[in-house]
């Protein structure tokens, strides 16, 4: 169990590893982009000072249900969230805007605009330019800390001492209320004793008892009264806000980085998403859904160098040589009981590179002292004379049969003992496809295949039978069924494995025999599948075949 988890994390990281190579610019890229975007639209936001004033907070666990014998009157404690909605609220708020107002020291327009922004936050009930935090005690006691925004730094700290002192004045005149409710109570005790000392006959000692009532009351309202300018509420100042230094935003440089942070692991993710939904083949475990093993994967050549020294050179010089090497020696070892055999190369469309794929893999065997013959029997769009820069060139033909034989592979399979051949290297000599024609298939069904390959095999170690591709044309499927064995060749990052498999079916049920396929102009800094390195500069397209 342990060993497969193992197994599966393996995959993971180096599918992982895999993606980002391939998608490497882009993820790159991302984190570049988005960090500097951040970068540039902070820097051009308004610089925002942040000032803060703290208040001290104590609270009481009950209310004072009498005034005789007191000092001062406290307010009844803060329940928790009452401050923040006060803060909230236009009673204090308002005050504190027309009191910023008339300060001189603040930019008229900051002024204004502050204006505008708290009376819209109020109307919403979102206040962001004044926040309150606490840190209270299970009691209630501890610290308020308001805390204001501006784009002025005066500004934010006027903002923040006004509303400070205004919550103070809020949290008083909860006290004072007790104070003038009893007040009203004692006003209206003695409204209703001069009402009854006025309004009828009272013996002497019901007024005797009025009026001592009522001094009684005029004596603790006085008593109250005096209590008034005492009162006092749960906060009280702390710290007063001073000038802010330095702005709180923006932080260009913190914006940029975790902008580009988010970029990188959005480029991750992304590389992981493309790699899963890319359905074209890329390595040897690509392959594996269809049951066809890779015999070789063959890195791209430089546009550069096959234009200078054609492909089967350029080969040699980039090191393709021993890739195709893996090829031979697979194929070698597949074909190793049967004699002087047959291969068809073969692609599932055009443009895969099935016609360089040949022309290498002769060139290999040429120089192991192999003799091999190539047929070009892409008679639509033959390339095997282009691939050998030898079709508009006199070259050197060689007999096979009769002086003045057949040169292209139409007339060579209506006349198979009549032939020349074309020498392109020692060793490799090739039957030209010759000018296309459409009736291809008309040629492959009215000769006899099996006649002219059994005939030509004599004379050579192998034969490399260059076809159509198969879900272009039929004629690969005829060719096929007299090969020995037949080859796929797909392009890397290219070739669709839907188009891949519909392709091995169309081979399956003509009965071909397909031994392996050949992963073509692989990307060496994408993949290091397979176990041969080479050193390339900008890889592009090599060639149209």
């Amino acid at each position: 169990m342990k060993e497969n988890e193992s197994q599966i994390r393996e995959v993971d990281i180096s599918f992982l590893w895999r993606a980002l190579k391939r998608y490497l610019p882009w993820v790159l890229m991302a984190p570049v982009l988005l960090g500097t975007l951040a970068f540039v639209l902070s820097r051009q936001q308004p610089a925002v000072y942040e000032a803060a004033a703290t208040l001290f907070a104590t609270n009481t666990t009950a209310a004072p249900d009498s005034v005789s014998g007191q000092a001062t009157v406290n307010a009844p404690p803060l329940p928790e969230g009452v401050m923040s909605q006060a803060l909230q609220s236009e009673q204090i708020l308002l005050p504190v805007l027309q009191t910023l107002e008339k300060n001189s020291a603040i930019p008229q327009e900051e002024k204004a605009r502050l204006g505008r922004q708290i009376r819209r936050e109020i109307q919403d009930q979102n206040l962001k330019t004044l926040t309150l935090t606490s840190r209270l005690d299970f009691n209630g006691n501890g610290t308020y800390t308001v805390r204001s925004r501006a784009r002025h730094p005066e500004a934010a700290r006027v903002l923040a001492n006004l509303t400070s002192a205004a919550l103070v004045n809020w949290d008083r005149g909860r006290g004072l209320t007790t104070i003038r409710l009893g007040l009203s109570g004692f006003d209206a005790q003695l409204k209703e004793i001069n009402a009854q000392l006025s309004g009828r006959a009272l013996t002497p000692t019901e007024r005797q008892s009025l009026l001592a009532r009522q001094a009684r009351i005029q004596d603790s309202r006085v008593q109250l009264a005096i209590l008034e300018n005492s009162a006092v509420g749960v906060l009280s100042p702390l710290v007063s806000a001073q000038v802010p230094r330095l702005p709180v935003s923006p932080k260009p440089v913190r914006n940029a980085v975790l902008a580009a942070l988010l970029g990188l692991l959005l480029g991750v993710a992304g590389a992981a998403l493309a790699s899963l939904s890319d359905r074209t083949i890329r390595t040897e475990e690509d392959m594996l859904p269809l049951g066809l093993p890779t015999l070789a994967t063959l890195p791209r050549l430089r546009q550069r160098d096959v234009l200078l020294r054609g492909i089967v050179r350029a080969a040699r010089q980039a090191g393709l040589y021993e890739a195709v090497g893996f090829l031979r020696v697979n194929l070698m070892a597949t074909l190793a009981t049967r004699p002087h055999p047959v291969v068809m190369m073969t692609s599932t469309a055009p443009g895969e590179g099935k016609s360089s794929v040949t022309a290498t893999l002769a060139d290999g065997m040429a120089s192991s002292g192999q003799r091999v013959l190539i047929i070009d029997a892409d008679l639509r769009r033959g390339t095997q004379a282009a691939v050998w820069k030898k079709y508009d060139e006199v070259g050197n033909w060689k007999t096979l049969g009769a002086t003045g034989g057949a040169r292209t592979t139409p007339e060579a399979l209506l006349r198979p003992h009549e032939i020349e051949v074309l020498q392109v290297e020692p060793n490799v000599d090739v039957l030209p496809a010759g000018p296309g024609i459409a009736n291809s298939l008309s040629i492959f069904n009215q000769a006899n295949i099996m006649q002219a390959l059994n005939l030509w095999r004599q004379h050579y170690d192998v034969i490399l039978v260059d076809t159509a591709p198969l879900l272009a044309l039929a004629d690969g499927l005829v060719l096929g069924r007299h090969a020995d064995a037949v080859i796929m060749v797909v392009e890397y990052g290219q070739t669709n494995i839907h188009g891949a498999a519909s392709a091995l079916r169309r081979a399956e049920r003509a009965g071909l025999k397909i031994i392996g396929s050949v992963i073509n102009k692989a990307n060496a800094r994408e993949e290091s599948s397979y176990n041969y390195s080479y050193s390339y500069g900008a890889p592009t397209e090599p060639e149209r075949v």
